[in-house]
């Protein structure tokens, strides 16, 4: 059983009988009052973000989840299909479930799998990823009065904000943690 002081962010705990991820937690005490703690949780099952307050004496117990390897295939409608990379099982997530993950996966992309209970409930997708610009509007010789930045498309559908010099075809390298330009691959 985990303590206040215990839940950190990227903690895994188990909530109302659900595996969820700790995104951000802010610990307070005030006078004779106990402590409090305010988290923002994603459910790992259903994707969804909710705000929770624990008190002082509130305790709850670590999720047990173990981790495998795979590669994501392709989607098809709202599903996302992986491929386990040891046993050539496949199975699929929800798109509300990867949540912004989905921005960041092509075709052969490998993954981790969160497993909880036996059945994989969510992937983690590597920091950084290479993708290829569909899109680029022409960068303008000497409009740098903005900053020398524009937006762009990648393969995924995603838009982001790289220099003036990225065209349509090159190959980026994208921070997935930000969904920030890094640099050209």
């Amino acid at each position: 059983m985990l303590g206040l002081t215990e839940i950190k962010t990227g903690k895994r705990i188990i909530f109302n009988g659900e595996p969820f991820l700790v995104l951000d937690y802010q610990h307070s005490k005030t006078g004779r009052a106990g402590a409090v703690l305010r988290t923002k949780l994603k459910n790992l099952l259903t994707g969804a973000i909710i705000d929770q307050t624990f008190q002082g004496a509130d305790k709850v117990e670590e999720a047990e989840v173990s981790k495998s390897l795979a590669q994501y295939l392709y989607h098809e409608g709202e599903e996302y299909l992986f491929m386990d990379t040891e046993s050539y099982d496949q199975f699929s997530l929800a798109k509300n479930v990867l949540g912004n993950a989905i921005h960041y996966l092509v075709e052969g992309t490998e993954v981790t799998v969160l497993n909880w209970n036996e059945r994989q409930i969510n992937v983690e997708i590597p920091v950084k990823v290479t993708l290829t610009v569909t899109d680029a509007p022409p960068g303008i010789k000497g409009d740098t009065a903005s900053g020398g930045d524009k937006v762009v498309t990648l393969e995924t559908g995603l838009q982001i904000t790289t220099p003036l010099f990225v065209k349509t075809g090159d190959s980026l390298i994208v921070n997935t943690e930000k969904g920030s330009y890094v640099s050209r691959a």
